[in-house]
């Protein structure tokens, strides 16, 4: 089934999911790559330092995500 068929306007990219729910962009990879969420091509789209955006997220796959995630502290590293 096409994506955009599915989530006409909830097809996202990652920037812009970490916009919309306050979740790290990293942490929605992380997500993605531990199947939790699944990643759909891009459409093409060029930022402006002409870096192409490859992988989008559906926002309905992680707002149930995001409504329970609590970031952690990160420690110092020793000696700092």
């Amino acid at each position: 089934m096409n994506p955009r068929k599915l989530y006409p306007d909830d097809l996202v990219y990652g920037h812009e999911a970490s916009a919309a729910t306050g979740v790290p962009e990293p942490v929605i990879r992380k997500w993605a790559s531990r199947g939790k969420i699944r990643r759909y091509a891009g459409d093409g789209q060029y930022s402006g330092q002409g870096h192409e955006y490859k992988t989008m997220y559906a926002l309905p796959e992680i707002r149930p995500l995001a409504d329970r995630y609590k970031a952690t502290p990160q420690r110092a590293p020793r000696g700092a």
